[in-house]
């Protein structure tokens, strides 16, 4: 018996070949691409109509606000069964208005965890060691000693992470290759857990007063959005620098600018943005402390072929009525287990 291929769907943003390579080899996939600049939004809307599988970018700034997954887009695509991203992060998919249809969601979590932890422990260098400063002195200026430009070892310093999944766990482990003390803060790990991973768990309010370098490494919900405020900077030992390769919105960049500005903190490292990228005069561009990236962590080949992969292969255990192995509302899977039973072929 011929079975009918699920339809699934993806904006042409850039995504490592491998993704397409994959599914298009699949008899149980029909793979199409809409073009943001070629195909009409009529047309785009005809093929999310039609789709069962929705595959898109985890960048809330690449997504053209109608293409995200709100309840509205919801409405008008009455087949669409499961909602995959392209990478650990899920802001472009309204979670709750999913699990209400019953949509299964599912992400990449783990696909760049290597690129992402190694670029949070760049940051950290090349802020604690000015690096960036130096170059841009050497380019620009003369007359300065090295003195001038002294900065601090890692060793021995006390690393905080908030938030120990993939990313964070990663992160604890070349930490700790640096001769860094670790702790962690994750209210869903216990202690031993947490321990198992590398790091020491502490409360929140321990972490800000002890850490000399504190790494955000949680996802941006409606729990940690907004959660580091100026309060909470403030809590933070004088003199810490502070580092994000998470989402952007979890830090209140006008706090983080206040406290740089007036030397509570000593530096930071900013990887993402709550408008990506930044706007050029956007005042945190504006200190030689800071160092930043445009939600590059992680950007490599490997972290973008890895995570393309993943992404591929699980969109093929849904198609074969298989468990998803990175479901984010694992809670719908009975609903949908029974919508996709349902489905043509």
């Amino acid at each position: 018996m011929n079975t009918i291929p699920k339809k699934v769907v993806r904006l042409n943003l850039w995504t490592d070949p491998s993704f397409d390579e994959i599914l298009s080899a699949s008899p149980n996939v029909s793979l199409r691409v809409l073009s943001l600049q070629d195909d009409s939004p009529a047309t785009i809307w005809e093929q999310l109509e039609l789709a069962d599988i929705y595959h898109i970018s985890a960048a809330k700034d690449e997504v053209p606000v109608e293409w995200l997954v709100t309840q509205q887009l919801i409405q008008r695509c009455p087949n669409l069964a499961c909602v995959s991203t392209s990478g650990a992060g899920y802001d472009t998919v309204d979670v709750q208005a999913c699990t209400d249809a019953g949509i299964l969601v599912v992400n990449q979590a783990g696909g760049n965890a290597n690129s992402v932890a190694e670029h949070a422990i760049g940051l950290m260098l090349a802020v604690s060691r000015r690096i960036v400063e130096s170059d841009q002195k050497l380019k620009t200026e003369t007359g300065f000693s090295r003195e001038d430009l002294m900065g601090h070892e890692l060793s021995g310093k006390v690393l905080g992470l908030v938030g120990l999944g993939h990313i964070g766990t990663r992160t604890a482990r070349l930490g700790a290759a640096f001769g860094m003390d670790v702790l962690a803060y994750d209210p869903y790990l216990d202690e031993n857990a947490i321990a198992g991973r590398g790091a020491r768990a502490v409360s929140l309010d321990q972490l800000l007063a002890n850490s000399d370098i504190v790494s955000l490494h949680c996802p941006r919900t409606t729990e940690t959005n907004g959660l580091f405020a100026a309060e909470v900077f403030g809590q933070m030992k004088q003199g810490a620098l502070f580092i994000s390769t998470a989402r952007g919105g979890i830090h209140d960049e006008a706090a983080l600018y206040d406290a740089l500005a007036s030397g509570h903190l000593a530096g930071a490292g900013l990887d993402v943005w709550r408008i990506e990228p930044p706007p050029a005069d956007h005042p945190l561009l504006s200190l030689n402390n800071v160092v930043s990236t445009y939600h590059t962590a992680g950007v490599t080949h490997e972290g973008r072929r890895n995570v393309a992969t993943m992404a591929a292969t699980q969109i093929l255990q849904v198609c074969a009525g298989e468990t998803a192995e990175r479901m984010i509302n694992k809670e719908v899977l009975p609903k949908f287990l029974a919508r996709f039973k349902a489905m043509p072929g």
